[in-house]
């Protein structure tokens, strides 16, 4: 008499990875090749690091910022838009802000300033707590023409279309406040006053020469007269 036993069959199970077996994300290099989430990867990995930005697919590390070149415009910079915002509700800004424009670009610029979702803004909080989309307004510290703000990252914000792009050369003292009409960037000149206003942000005025030659009750005095002026009262009640 024979007895017959049923045998399941073999099931393959997957083994689970434990943590601390777990790859562990490599370090940042300046000129990795990578898309946006390995550099973030690689970059929320590394939190030492204050400054990296992925432009075009290609990592950029800063060096340690100058007092002169970078910290000092910087921080006139950062005082004259946080004036702006604390005088204009539905805009905020950010300093140092990484943003998640597309699969092969994650910039970090020195200053952006934005319209929230509700005011007509493009940007939004994402669930890591990062902007995702164009802010209508960026700032940028560079030492010159030839620096990659001039140049990839210009060509990034420009295809991503931020609509207003401040670049601060300051190796040679020129601030170029560009604008984006018909896809491209246009410089926005001064009047005879030596004013340059912005298309985007009503009332938002910046005395150029007093910026560049750190005349901060000038600097003060344009942004007042803007944030005075009837496009910002008509701003405010829209």
């Amino acid at each position: 008499m024979s007895t017959t036993t049923d045998t399941p069959p073999f099931k393959t199970v997957e083994p689970t990875a434990h943590p601390q077996f777990a790859r562990a994300a490599p370090r940042l290099e300046n000129g990795d090749h990578l898309t946006a989430s390995e550099f973030l990867r690689r970059y929320e990995a590394m939190p030492e690091v204050k400054k990296a930005e992925l432009i075009q697919g290609v990592v950029y590390m800063a060096s340690p910022a100058r007092t002169d070149g970078h910290a000092n415009p910087d921080h006139m910079i950062q005082g004259w838009l946080w004036t702006y915002e604390a005088a204009t509700p539905g805009v905020v800004g950010s300093s140092n802000p990484t943003i998640r424009f597309g699969a092969d670009d994650v910039p970090q610029p020195d200053v952006a300033l934005r319209l929230l979702p509700e005011r007509g803004g493009k940007a939004r909080i994402n669930a890591k707590g990062q902007l995702a989309g164009a802010p209508e307004l960026i700032v940028e510290i560079a030492a010159s023409s030839a620096a990659y703000d001039a140049n990839e990252k210009l060509e990034t914000y420009r295809r991503f279309g931020v609509a207003e792009y401040i670049l601060w050369l300051t190796e040679e003292n020129r601030i170029l406040w560009m604008a984006l009409d018909d896809d491209e960037y246009r410089t926005l000149k001064p009047d005879d006053e030596g004013i340059v206003r912005s298309r985007v942000f009503p009332g938002l005025w910046m005395n150029v020469n007093a910026m560049l030659t750190n005349d901060r009750s000038a600097v003060k005095t344009a942004l007042e007269r803007g944030l005075k002026s009837a496009e910002h009262a008509a701003f405010l009640k829209s």
